[in-house]
């Protein structure tokens, strides 16, 4: 009973009460019509809002609380830890620098030194600072995704609600609070598209030079920033013609700025760990086979090409079909930034030749952006949900038994995962056919 109160009251935090809320607001305006203040009765709606939404993210704070203190009890009772393997493999590359020492120093660590330096309070603090650093940044990523719809069209009452698709998520919850950094780059990406919506488009370089240093995934945005800073090409004009008007001020301050940044974070940290910063961070990931079991469509072929002379060269091969889908993506929504970032991430994943269950945070924190502008009916959407899940299941099964039995249940892995690609292509169709952009919306409106 105390577990069904508990739902009742999120769900109320989230939804209020919606007639109570147009009765609310039909009397203010009669009232501002009366008194003339209307600005002040917007700032009364604003902040009534406003403190809704501070329950709601009070309530995703105590969730994730509670589940910290969880996770203490259980890495220090149980024998199935609640940290994530990769947290302690932060914390040690934080304790290399606080040493004088290069981060690399600890095996398996691949990402930017700017991490480690960020989690150095692990070290001289608690073991437990980088984990409230990532719950923080979950939800200050709600808050970006709330600007966002309401920049976007969206009432403040139902981006409150599509928040709740983050907030509440439970995949977003155990990622951040097992130590995980993905919402980090969650908050930078969703910054970048905030700044370029809201035309900072200085600011927005900045976060997005950043953002791919902290991150490589994000260069894929490259081609879709582009074309919108540069406008749709005019039937009118020649392909020369329509080429250099490509190379406008907007884009190329953009990429003056984010490519300083880049480049400038990268040299120095070249200056101080030299060419191992650049393998380790940047490299690795490209020419990277991993033959351990994950969601990939390329898993099992990797693993049993792994001693061949040309493994190499297949493993860069499998950038191919995700080249091509990300150009096409870009072309065909490109009057759609945060849609089109959709799109390109949950494909690059989706084709991606390493895929875990993390990787879903980079499409994840774009979604509430694309559900409210999606058609589906419920029943379909919950129907769609549910077949995401039962994908996953079906691939955790066998899983399971080769991790933890023993096991040789590799095919079933890999026919598990052609089975989550199909339902993942399956999703990403429904969407994009039930999506309705901003000027189509406003049209059947008219």
């Amino acid at each position: 009973m105390g577990l069904l109160r508990l739902v009742r009251f999120l769900w109320s935090a989230v939804t209020w009460n919606r007639d109570a809320e147009v009765w609310v607001s039909r009397k203010l305006d009669s009232l501002c019509r009366l008194s003339g203040a209307s600005r002040v009765c917007v700032r009364v709606r604003e902040r009534e809002m406003d403190a809704r939404l501070c329950v709601l993210l009070s309530a995703a704070v105590l969730i994730r609380c509670v589940l910290l203190c969880i996770g203490v009890y259980q890495d220090q009772n149980l024998q199935l830890k609640y940290t994530d393997v990769d947290y302690h493999v932060f914390t040690d590359a934080s304790r290399f620098i606080t040493q004088g020492q290069s981060p690399y120093e600890r095996s398996t660590y691949r990402y930017t030194p700017l991490l480690a330096l960020l989690l150095t309070p692990n070290v001289l603090l608690s073991a437990h600072c980088g984990k409230l650093l990532f719950v923080g940044c979950d939800l200050l990523s709600a808050l970006l995704l709330f600007r966002l719809l309401v920049l976007r069209g969206s009432s403040r009452s139902s981006a409150r609600v599509y928040c709740g698709l983050w907030l509440f998520n439970p995949l977003t919850i155990g990622v951040s609070t097992r130590g995980n950094a993905e919402s980090l780059l969650a908050v930078l990406v969703l910054s970048s598209l905030l700044c370029l919506e809201s035309r900072r488009r200085t600011s927005a370089a900045l976060l997005f030079g950043l953002s791919v240093h902290m991150k490589i995934y994000p260069v894929t945005y490259t081609l879709p920033i582009a074309l919108s800073l540069t406008g749709a090409p005019s039937r009118g004009r020649g392909l020369i013609q329509n080429l250099l008007r490509c190379f406008n001020r907007d884009l190329l301050q953009f990429a003056a700025v984010s490519g300083s940044v880049f480049l400038a974070l990268n040299l120095i940290f070249y200056a101080l760990y030299g060419w191992e910063f650049l393998q380790e961070s940047y490299l690795f990931h490209l020419t990277r086979r991993d033959i351990r079991h994950n969601f990939s469509p390329y898993f099992y072929m990797l693993y049993v090409t792994a001693e061949h002379r040309w493994s190499g060269v297949l493993s860069l091969v499998c950038f191919l079909p995700q080249l091509l889908l990300l150009l096409l993506s870009s072309l065909a929504f490109r009057s759609d930034l945060p849609f089109c970032c959709f799109i390109h991430t949950a494909v690059f994943v989706s084709f991606n030749k390493v895929c875990t269950s993390q990787y879903f945070l980079w499409y994840l924190c774009l979604l509430p952006l694309v559900v409210s502008r999606l058609t589906l009916g419920w029943r379909r959407g919950l129907g769609l949900l549910l077949l995401w899940f039962v994908g996953q299941a079906l691939w955790l099964s066998p899983a399971y038994y080769l991790e933890f039995e023993g096991w040789n249940t590799f095919a079933l892995i890999w026919i598990a995962g052609l089975l989550f690609l199909l339902i993942n292509s399956l999703i990403l169709g429904q969407i994009i056919s039930h999506y309705r952009p901003a000027d189509a919306q406003l049209k059947k409106t008219d």
